[in-house]
């Protein structure tokens, strides 16, 4: 039985969180002394992410007896996407050009391809560890990694109902996901705040991303006013009336889809992933914020609505960072090993690809997150470089939803060839 957090009350949870926040923030504002070396080797945002782990490690609390990240990533995500997208050029966006894409398919392939190297490669040292016959075998098991990495959380159940794992069994595929996939994140995270140099050694141009920079900022610095405690408030209201229009919206398709759409209703099917509520809300969400960034409201960039949706943002990395603990990594070292394999074989494909066209480091960490980490972390990474290049990471999230279940189909046929071998 699991050990219970010192602290399960959500109110002191989210005490210590924020407090986790505004502590990595106000010692990241110094400008000289330790803070200021450290915070040179160390992004503040790997912090956030970090410290809840660190309370999460030492039972302080547990990601198992909150809500916090339900709360965060259901009602603070889609209304900071709404704040981030109003004042978004989608020329500007489109004007990135195709290696967004190529580095987000790139990434998938990496998935696709990984599980099946990493059997053979495991199997070479310890071929009990991907061993296993009929519902117990490990290439089933997997299936639902490649499920969660291509797409998310609705693709990981399609895939364990696809494959029928021993449901017994099935905690220790999630342990591998928890643990590898924040290892990965935090990598990229340590990334940015390198990003200038990698994009050099990528001989990488990244000047459509600064212009889509400079051009937000500048628009900001144009209508930027002091806010006054009307703008807050029209701008909280925009927001979650958003996030209400998005719950309301999502409910309504996923349940009429659900009912009326045979292959959607069926979790075995690779259409089921159109029911997850949660994609639907954050499409809405995103469509309601570009809308919103062809009217006048556009124009409460000026009174902080980025800065507002930042905050938010962060709110969810703390709670993201939560569900890390750093004493599981060593539980299942065979199973977790496949998965560090897996993944460095989805990384270096993504390096050797940016590498070859040139791509800059952006398209990188958040082609890779839109495959790994959803719709719930990549507009987290995508905001760490700007929060104009939000939209970016959400619209790659969004796709990894549509195209999960297949490829994790086309990786579970591989894994399985390969377990035979």
């Amino acid at each position: 039985m699991e050990n219970q957090p010192l602290f399960t009350n959500d109110a002191i949870v989210f005490g210590l969180l924020m407090l986790a926040l505004g502590f990595v923030f106000y010692t990241e504002s110094k400008k000289t002394g330790f803070w200021a070396k450290f915070y040179k080797f160390v992004p503040a945002l790997l912090m956030c992410y970090l410290i809840p782990a660190i309370f999460n490690s030492l039972g302080l609390i547990s990601d198992k007896h909150s809500q916090t990240y339900f709360i965060a990533s259901r009602y603070l995500l889609p209304a900071s996407l709404v704040l981030m997208t109003l004042s978004i050029d989608l020329k500007a966006i489109f004007n990135l050009g195709p290696k967004a894409l190529i580095m987000f398919l790139t990434g998938t392939i990496g998935i696709v391809i990984g599980g099946p190297l990493a059997i053979l490669l495991i199997s070479l040292f310890s071929p009990e560890t991907v061993g296993g016959a009929g519902f117990d075998a490990v290439w089933r098991g997997l299936s639902t990694l490649a499920g969660s990495w291509i797409g998310g959380g609705a693709n990981q159940a399609a895939m364990l109902e696809i494959y029928q794992y021993n449901p017994e069994k099935y905690g220790g595929m999630v342990l591998v996901d928890i643990v590898v996939a924040n290892i990965w994140m935090a990598i990229l995270l340590l990334g940015i705040g390198k990003n200038k140099r990698i994009d050099k050694w990528l001989k990488a141009d990244s000047s459509a991303i600064e212009e889509l920079k400079r051009r937000v900022s500048e628009f900001s610095e144009k209508i930027s006013r002091n806010p006054s405690l009307t703008d807050l408030m029209v701008i909280l209201a925009l927001a979650f009336t958003a996030v209400g229009i998005g719950h309301w919206g999502s409910e309504a398709i996923s349940g009429w889809l659900t009912e009326n759409v045979d292959a959607v209703a069926d979790k075995s099917s690779a259409l089921s992933s159109f029911s997850s509520k949660f994609f639907w809300l954050i499409t809405i969400a995103t469509a309601i914020g570009i809308i919103l960034s062809f009217t006048k409201a556009k124009n409460y960039e000026g009174a902080g609505a980025s800065k507002i949706g930042s905050v938010f943002i962060y709110i969810l990395v703390a709670t993201i960072g939560m569900k890390m603990d750093l004493s599981k990594i060593l539980e299942n070292p065979g199973l977790i090993m496949i998965g560090l394999v897996w993944m460095a074989i989805h990384a270096g494909l993504l390096i050797l690809v940016a590498k070859l066209i040139k791509a800059p480091y952006f398209f990188m960490a958040v082609g890779s997150q839109a495959n790994v980490g959803g719709a719930a972390s990549a507009p987290v990474v995508a905001a760490a470089f700007h929060p104009s290049l939000t939209t970016v990471g959400v619209l790659l999230a969004v796709f990894g939803y549509v195209v999960g279940t297949y490829g994790a189909i086309l990786c579970t046929i591989l894994m399985e060839i390969a377990s035979k071998v």
